[in-house]
């Protein structure tokens, strides 16, 4: 104990986990009123970090006053029935975890802890949570699952800055659409096993929303709103009462993870089939047939359908590979439907586009089989979106170059061979690139330094593009990077460089590993590195448990992980990675 302050007078930290503590000693709370004659006092430090987790500490007394300078407390896996209203007195707390104790409840004097970011009171014996934590307008991430929590205090709204908000486990039979669209920042909502009846309309406003968890509930509809959750990524609906599907749903870009298990469905919306999903899970419902037009959801790995009465399709197609039921439901789609249909002229399309361009400040000439750009279409000069994809163009037109405020240009599915410098370097504001599926060249060792804002690459497909790998350190502010289909055999080490990287796309690559030093993308939210040759994955992954919010690993050889995590997404793989983690 004595070693522990004393290192704790130096440092600002003190670490008294797994003790056996039954209280907390009154040296903690008057550390420097202990200096030793052999220390030198004025460098002694205020206590700013305190962690007395895994103990059987029973009462926390108002002596924590005196820690006037702490950042984060850690008290769970005690044995605390209350906590003093001195945590009040706490300023500058910003990290509060008191989970896997017995309390019964939180002072209303919390509110003045206004530095708080992060609080975790999971697994307690809490009714309600308190209303002044509304004054805490710093508070971005909540977790209070595992409780008997009835109701939400409507002051939460307050709380705009919420990222993650975590009830999963309680009593709630609503939740308060007012403090949901207040919380436009928010990137994970779990309300999983509650008696929630209904899912906010206003859930629409959440465009930054990646995962949504709502299964174990009584919830009998998706509101047509959801479809302004452009980022979802992973949505939780079974074990509910949905009689229906909003076809609308199909319109979400990013989704990939939809399970709509145990629920009262009668029907897959045709709608919906043009969703990109990875996993579909529709298993126990009082589904009679599929739409034919599941065929075309070629992205599908897994498609469950067990405990359904249906009878339009055989048992052997229905238990067996996904992709042999997929192929045998395109084999249905009459001509009809897998014809497009007629369309205006290819002309009457360019100068619509060209009159809409004049007003949009967006110019769309995708998928009209162009070779060459009309030089009539460039009316006016302060265009922010080009998007020329899905054509047969070999060559960017010089009056791309007149466009000096354009931002994104989007070029995928061309044959486009050579890297476009000269034009791309007239261009200074662009932010976002995409030339996937080119059959595009390597990149030239300077052809990025001239793109310096660029926050979007996206090169996949193009097998000879990927450039030298020092060239990728020219683009600082990179947030979203998609390699797919590279022929990647080892994860690019320097990659590893991008600190702000949000998204990375290594999908359809033949990647055997992936390298510890992964954990040093701490901004990350999105990991895809399904269809590889992984076959483990380091523990350190694990560490990007806070900001990793999708992991795709499906189409690997994962022996390391049982199947029954992987299915349960991205949070069971990494906190299972995470325990992995040899202790310090």
């Amino acid at each position: 104990m004595d070693r522990a302050l004393r290192s704790a007078r130096a440092s600002g930290s003190l670490n008294l986990s797994n003790r056996s503590l039954r209280e907390v000693p009154d040296e903690v709370y008057k550390s420097l009123d202990a200096v030793k004659e052999d220390e030198k006092w004025w460098e002694a430090v205020e206590l700013q970090k305190l962690i007395l987790a895994h103990n059987n500490l029973e009462v926390l007394t108002d002596d924590l006053k005196n820690l006037s300078l702490l950042t984060v407390l850690n008290i769970s896996h005690n044995k605390l029935s209350c906590l003093p209203a001195a945590i009040g007195e706490l300023a500058l707390l910003k990290s509060l975890d008191v989970s896997f104790n017995s309390i019964t409840s939180i002072p209303e004097e919390i509110g003045s802890a206004v530095a708080l970011v992060k609080l975790d009171c999971s697994n307690n014996l809490l009714k309600e949570l308190p209303c002044n934590l509304g004054k805490c307008f710093d508070l971005s991430e909540i977790k209070a699952s595992n409780n008997h929590i009835e109701k939400l205090p409507d002051q939460l709204a307050c709380c705009s800055k919420m990222i993650k908000f975590d009830v999963e486990g309680n009593k709630l039979t609503v939740l308060p659409g007012n403090m949901v669209m207040s919380w436009t920042m928010l990137i994970e909502l779990n309300a999983a096993r509650n008696m929630l009846t209904s899912i906010p309309d206003s859930i629409g406003v959440l465009s930054k929303l990646i995962r949504l968890d709502f299964h174990q509930n009584k919830i009998s509809s998706i509101p047509s709103s959801l479809m302004g959750c452009c980022s979802l990524t992973e949505f939780f609906m079974g074990t509910n009462s949905l009689s229906s599907v909003p076809g609308e749903i199909g319109e979400l870009p990013s989704l990939s993870i939809f399970d709509l298990h145990s629920n009262q469905l009668k029907e897959f919306p045709a709608e919906a089939c043009k969703l990109r999903l990875s996993v579909l899970d529709l298993s126990n419902n009082s589904l009679s047939g599929l739409p034919p037009e599941i065929g075309k959801m070629t992205t599908l790995r897994k498609l469950l359908l067990t405990g359904n009465p249906i009878r339009t399709l055989r048992s052997s197609l229905v238990s067996g590979p996904t992709p042999a039921l997929l192929k045998y439901l395109r084999s249905r789609l009459s001509s009809n439907e897998e014809a497009s249909g007629t369309s205006p002229l290819k002309d009457d399309k360019i100068a619509m586009a060209t009159r809409l361009s004049l007003s949009s400040k967006e110019l769309s000439l995708s998928g009209l089989e162009l070779t060459s750009v009309p030089p009539a279409v460039w009316e006016t000069g302060d265009i922010l979106k080009v998007d020329l994809s899905k054509n047969s163009i070999e060559e960017l037109p010089q009056e791309l170059s007149t466009c000096s405020s354009l931002e994104v240009l989007v070029l995928s599915g061309n044959k486009i061979k050579e890297w476009p410098g000269a034009i791309l370097s007239s261009l200074p504001k662009l932010s976002c690139l995409k030339l996937d599926n080119n059959p595009l060249a390597q990149i030239p060792a300077d052809g990025l330094e001239a793109l310096p804002r660029l926050e979007i690459l996206d090169l996949s497909g193009n097998v000879s593009s990927l450039p030298d790998p020092s060239a990728l350190s020219k683009l600082p502010q990179l947030q979203e990077l998609y390699l797919r289909r590279m022929q990647l055999r080892q994860f690019p080490p320097e990659l590893l460089n991008l600190q702000r990287l949000r998204v990375l796309d290594l999908s359809q690559n033949s990647l055997v590993s992936v390298p510890e030093g992964i954990k040093g993308l701490t901004s990350l939210t999105e990991l895809d590195l399904s269809d590889n040759n992984i076959a483990a994955l380091p523990p350190e992954l694990g560490l990007l448990e806070e900001s990793l919010q999708a992991l795709r690993l499906d189409g690997n050889p994962l022996r390391s992980i049982r199947r029954t995590i992987l299915e349960r997404g991205t949070k069971a793989v990494l906190g299972y990675l995470k325990d992995k983690l040899p202790d310090k």
